[in-house]
């Protein structure tokens, strides 16, 4: 399984970005799709992950100026990051987990992508 991800980029603060990531490979359905992010020195954390029942969970720190989607069809999760933050730049990567013929959920994490706010 791949994990493509798109769209980081420099912003000034308050400005939006949109990140895109296109699933592919070999898998039988994708349970969850979502985004991580890791600062400098910080620990990697959880942004926001969208199940396959159409539930979104967020970070508290994102919450109401993030908005996860996905597109089925195009097995692609998008993140919109609106009123951008200086503390929200981080490297993104995109994750999923995706469960195979056999039964199993694996998951698997894409590149990154860096966000840069500036202030």
């Amino acid at each position: 399984v791949q994990l493509q991800a798109s769209g980081g980029g420099l912003v000034e603060a308050g400005g939006s970005l949109r990140l895109s990531c296109k699933a592919s490979g070999d898998f039988f359905s994708i349970s969850t799709l979502g985004w991580l992010r890791q600062a400098p020195g910080k620990e990697r954390e959880l942004v926001a992950e969208s199940s396959s029942t159409g539930s979104t969970t967020y970070a508290a720190s994102v919450k109401g100026r993030f908005t996860i989607s996905r597109d089925t069809v195009k097995s692609t999760v998008y993140l919109e990051m609106d009123a951008l933050k200086p503390e929200d730049t981080a490297v993104y990567y995109c994750s999923g987990t995706f469960l195979t013929e056999s039964g199993s959920q694996v998951p698997y994490l894409g590149q990154g992508t860096q966000v840069t706010v500036s202030s």
